[in-house]
């Protein structure tokens, strides 16, 4: 497998609530990518933004694959203005930073994945945004309103611990595949919420998940 540098570059881009703190890291080799990819973290009132483990190893397998990985923070997070708006106003967010990178890479297939919180905003916005790929790491049905989430209309990876202490792991499988019955689940058995010692596994699910866009 190939080895790319790991370019980073800050942004300031437009939200609905002003400034959006962001960071796009890109393969430094990969001067024509065939996708790219939007990276939401888990909720900003328990700690939650763009340097959260969880989505930073998302972002990375990204990259590691070839796909340019863009991070946020949600509103009232980090540099970005605005206040939490329970969802709302951060999947206008993330529909607005989805758009900029599409300017940014025309040429590009878009794909978009979350975690926890931010796995619920990514599904919310798929709809308006259909994304060319999917990734929801533990999302947190049953917390929050999934009832109006649209079916993914494209290739979808969830990863979920089936010791997860926020979430119970067979409600979130059997609501995905009744959604989605060709959705892949990665389910890390002894895992946590946070993938405690197991960022490693989650890592390699969503890159290969990755690559595999590369031979389908």
């Amino acid at each position: 497998m190939a080895s790319y540098t790991v370019v980073p570059e800050p942004l300031r881009l437009d939200g609905g609530a002003g400034a959006v703190e962001a960071l796009l890291e890109i393969p430094a080799e990969v001067t024509a990518p065939r996708a790219v990819a939007v990276c939401c973290h888990p909720h900003p009132l328990y700690g939650g933004a763009l340097t959260n483990k969880v989505i930073h190893t998302v972002a990375r397998a990204f990259v590691a694959a070839g796909v340019p990985a863009l991070r946020f923070n949600f509103r009232g997070v980090g540099a970005s203005a605005g206040l939490h708006d329970e969802g709302h106003g951060e999947t206008a967010d993330l529909i607005a930073v989805a758009g900029w990178l599409q300017r940014r890479y025309p040429d590009s297939a878009l794909w978009l994945s979350g975690f926890s919180f931010g796995a619920w905003v990514s599904l919310r916005a798929a709809g308006t945004l259909s994304p060319a790929r999917l990734v929801s790491v533990a999302p947190p049905v049953g917390r929050w309103d999934f009832s109006d989430i649209p079916r993914p209309a494209c290739p979808w990876l969830l990863v979920q611990g089936d010791a997860d202490e926020l979430l119970d792991a067979t409600v979130v499988t059997d609501w995905a595949r009744a959604l989605s019955p060709d959705v892949q689940v990665a389910l890390l058995p002894g895992a946590s919420h946070f993938f405690h010692g197991r960022l490693h596994e989650v890592r390699d699910l969503v890159e290969a998940f990755a690559r595999q866009a590369y031979i389908e």
